[in-house]
């Protein structure tokens, strides 16, 4: 990877593990940041099924403390973690091979835990936090037999880490999912950089997805979305005061590294041939990726419709550029 070195200098002085680092301690531990009651899926909004059950049960008892703050503060991002969790294990069921997920930067990595356990080793799971607070939860219901964890940024989760470490040598040779969950827009707005970065674990016909916050070209537009945002959905979970001090300390921060959905698809675009929007909720968006269309549509047709009332969704597929070959599909 060219200009390596400026990139990592980069993200070690991203706000995550600087301005932003008692932010994240505090609310991993408990400290601060708790909704007045803890998130649960709207199983109205869910399709009915044994599998998906189990996906929803489970992952609420792994849960741990950032989680709940995380889920009550982004409208229906429970119902979708959800619902992507039960799509790659049917995935991999499809597949009929053993398959590798790293989560990075996903706070105590309760989905990538959900994951390994349903599937009985199927799927073996890496989850990365900077943060000791999300690896004592990670540790909270027991040592899983097939989910590991990184304490670091995930800049510094390299190659080298993976081939000497005996718990992690087993994801040298790549991964089949990894899952970006709003983790580039805390350290810079250089999505091209962090792809290229992260995509080197990735096997060639792997699978990519993101979960980010974007701007909006009309900066009107984004405050409308986000006064939806917190009044018809984080008031539900968190006092006014709370809302605007996170907005005050955090938010700002974070703004100044998101980047547009236009800017976001030319960055995948340098990497992946392939990709598809499956998820939207007012400023945020799933995006899946790969160089592998048929594994990306076999992801793809294992999805349930989007768990999420109609009102938070403004767009079903990515802008598209006449001049590239670059395939793109609808939200499904």
């Amino acid at each position: 990877m060219r200009g390596l070195d400026d990139f990592l200098a980069e993200c070690d002085l991203g706000p995550r593990i600087n301005e932003l680092s008692g932010f994240f301690a505090a609310t991993a531990a408990g400290k601060s940041g708790m909704p007045i009651r803890k998130p649960v899926a709207d199983a109205r909004l869910l399709p009915d099924g044994d599998l998906l059950r189990d996906v929803v049960a489970l992952h609420a008892s792994r849960q741990g403390h950032f989680d709940q703050h995380y889920h009550g503060s982004i409208p229906y991002r429970l119902e979708e973690e959800c619902r992507m969790t039960h799509a790659v294990v049917n995935y991999a069921r499809q597949r009929g091979a053993c398959l590798s997920l790293y989560s990075l930067g996903t706070a105590e990595g309760t989905m990538a835990r959900t994951l390994s356990e349903l599937s009985d080793g199927q799927i073996h799971t890496l989850s990365c936090s900077p943060n000791p607070e999300n690896y004592q939860c990670f540790l909270g219901y027991g040592e899983p037999l097939h989910a590991e964890f990184f304490v670091g940024p995930f800049h510094r989760l390299t190659k080298d880490v993976l081939n000497t470490s005996p718990r992690l040598a087993k994801f040298a040779c790549g991964f089949d999912f990894i899952l970006e969950d709003t983790t580039f827009q805390m350290y810079s707005p250089n999505r091209t950089k962090q792809i290229e970065y992260v995509a080197q674990h990735l096997k060639k016909d792997g699978i990519f997805v993101f979960v980010e916050k974007f701007r909006t070209c009309d900066e009107d537009e984004y405050r409308r979305r986000e006064r939806q945002k917190d009044f018809g959905f984080k008031a539900r979970y968190f006092k006014q005061d709370e809302i605007e001090r996170k907005k005050a300390d955090v938010l700002g921060t974070m703004f100044n590294n998101e980047v547009t959905l236009t800017d976001m698809s030319e960055a995948i675009r340098a990497q992946f041939r392939y990709c598809a929007m499956t998820w939207n909720s007012g400023n945020f968006y799933s995006l899946a990726a790969s160089n592998a269309k048929e594994h990306l549509s076999l992801y793809l047709s294992q999805m349930e419709e989007p768990a999420i009332p109609y009102e938070y969704v403004y767009d079903s597929s990515l802008p598209r550029d006449p001049s590239d070959d670059v395939a793109t599909e609808q939200l499904r």
